[in-house]
């Protein structure tokens, strides 16, 4: 079983439930093979600017951040790591996008679980084998393919 904390420091209309969290991340981890603990926390634009400048040292809010957990040999923690997400940011793209915004939460949350567990899209490769997780991930949940029109810029 896949444990979940969630910290809602900022509430907004959309927000999901924690039972549909935790079906897209038990979703976005059906082939790891241990049982995890991920923390996520919903913040607003103004943390979210700050924990960016501060482990990125990019400006601005972004839609998530990742904090994977390395966890030292020997030591028993089935901690995954932490997932910060800016629930305004969240809700903007989802209507620049088009797009309903509780498809845009589970992609991002599916997103940021693939961060921890080591995917990347700093090369194209990478990125090319991250979205196609991504999708199928989406697609097991009946979720459209986010990057169908290319409107997804992270």
């Amino acid at each position: 079983m896949n444990a979940l904390e969630i910290q809602t420091i900022y509430e907004s209309p959309g927000q999901p439930e924690q039972q549909q969290i935790q079906l897209w991340i038990d979703t976005a981890l059906a082939d790891y093979d241990r049982d995890t603990e991920i923390v996520v926390r919903i913040v607003d634009e103004q943390e979210s600017a700050q924990l960016n400048e501060q482990y990125r040292h990019k400006s601005g809010p972004t839609n998530i951040l990742s904090f994977p957990v390395e966890v030292p040999e020997g030591v028993d923690l089935n901690l995954l790591g932490d997932l910060v997400i800016c629930a305004p940011l969240l809700a903007t793209e989802a209507l620049q996008q088009n797009k309903p915004l509780t498809d845009h939460w589970a992609h991002i949350i599916i997103h940021g679980v693939l961060h921890l567990l080591g995917y990347d899209h700093l090369e194209d490769d990478e990125a090319e084998q991250m979205e196609s997780k991504e999708i199928d991930i989406l697609n097991n949940l009946h979720i459209n393919n986010p990057y169908a029109e290319g409107q997804i810029n992270e």
